[in-house]
């Protein structure tokens, strides 16, 4: 992807495999580039606060609220992060609560790798 910025991205799950796995994901691609990792929501606020990323991935269900208050959070404090939900859930009424939160996109975990550049690319070029 050329003629673009970099697309600067936080990572939130408080499984390490999951994050360590979207970090190498992420970062192997040219125009995007994983500036924090948080393990639980209020990490993922402050460090959403301090290095003000194009995008934020959060895990739905983790410690310190879950994804939804995160996003709530991160929505009030920066109304143009891009914020896409990845979760292990796809009932409605998760996803449905979870974007009244203000998250953008939702992707359940297990997606092919493609989906997940594909909606944070979408995300952090829409906030440009």
């Amino acid at each position: 992807m050329t003629g673009y910025p970099t697309i600067a991205v936080v990572i939130s799950d408080d499984d390490p495999l999951i994050r360590d796995a979207l970090r190498e994901v992420l970062d192997a691609e040219p125009d995007l580039r994983v500036v924090a990792v948080a393990r639980d929501a209020d990490e993922a606020i402050e460090l959403t606060a301090r290095h003000d990323p194009a995008v934020v991935v959060l895990d739905v269900r983790m410690p310190g609220g879950g994804g939804g208050r995160a996003a709530r959070e991160i929505r009030l404090r920066s109304p143009h992060v891009g914020i896409l939900a990845l979760s292990a859930y796809a009932d409605s009424a998760a996803v449905g609560e979870i974007k009244r939160a203000g998250v953008s996109e939702y992707l359940v975990k297990g997606v092919p790798n493609s989906d997940i550049v594909a909606a944070v690319r979408r995300l952090g070029h829409s906030v440009e």
